[in-house]
């Protein structure tokens, strides 16, 4: 009597050789990215800043102050957070405490009334004062202009002292990358990171210096007027004959 072969189990089937058919979480940013379809970065690049700088004009940063250490802390409350709401709670914080020194001598539960809307209002105000106390008694109420002193600050990262930096002194040391540029800069083919520090270092390899303040600040914009995440206007996009993703988002 002839015995039916036994149905081999496809859990023992080996993996395909073809990466897209294992695994998607193993799946590296270089397999069928949008950075793999630009053929000329340089010139892919330069088409970018021409047509924002025609959409954007001369920019700068959307946050209101009238002294560098308002700044700072504006960019501070800036995380997780839209420039339009720090906008409208810093006009009764900076009434309420008049100078650096009433923020250093201020305790966390002081200014968290004035922070709430802006979210994760305890961690905020912590680093706010712990910005003013450092910035008061060890640097003497002058802000650093190095990178490396400036990330020394309670609540500054790389992204926080790249923009006080130029925004106050105009030195540029490397390119800020906030959630916008974080998605555009990969849907443009820019890079092809998802992680900020990887981005920032990929981007100060590949783009000439006098690029990276301006070009941060017009993704960041047209992330707000066009390529907003999850309802990009494709159609209305000035740069959608340069985007290699304008048929996949």
């Amino acid at each position: 009597m002839l015995r039916k072969k036994s149905q081999r189990n496809n859990s023992l089937r080996k993996p395909s050789s073809n990466p897209k058919a294992n695994s998607i979480s193993q799946k590296p940013d270089s397999i069928g990215e949008p950075w793999e379809r630009i053929q000329d970065y340089k010139s892919h690049v330069q088409s970018i800043y021409k047509i924002l700088t025609k959409e954007f004009g001369k920019v700068e940063t959307p946050l209101t102050y009238s002294k560098d250490y308002e700044l700072c802390i504006a960019v501070i409350l800036s995380a997780q957070c839209t420039d339009e709401r720090v906008n409208q709670v810093t006009p009764a914080l900076f009434s309420a405490f008049t100078s650096l020194e009433s923020f250093a001598k201020a305790k966390p539960i002081d200014i968290e009334p004035y922070i709430f809307s802006t979210g994760f209002y305890h961690n905020k105000a912590k680093s706010i004062v712990g910005f003013a106390k450092m910035l008061f008694h060890e640097f003497h109420s002058i802000l650093p202009k190095t990178l490396d002193e400036m990330t020394k600050l309670p609540g500054f990262g790389r992204k926080t002292a790249n923009v006080v930096l130029s925004e106050v002194y105009g030195i540029v040391e490397g390119f800020v990358v906030d959630t916008h540029v974080r998605r555009i800069t990969f849907l443009l083919g820019l890079s092809q990171f998802k992680d900020p520090i990887r981005i920032e270092k990929e981007i100060m390899e590949k783009v000439p210096k006098k690029y990276w303040d301006a070009l941060s600040l017009y993704l960041i914009f047209h992330g707000r007027k066009t390529c907003i995440a999850n309802r990009p206007k494709c159609g209305e996009c000035k740069l959608s004959k340069l985007c290699p993703s304008k048929l996949e988002v």
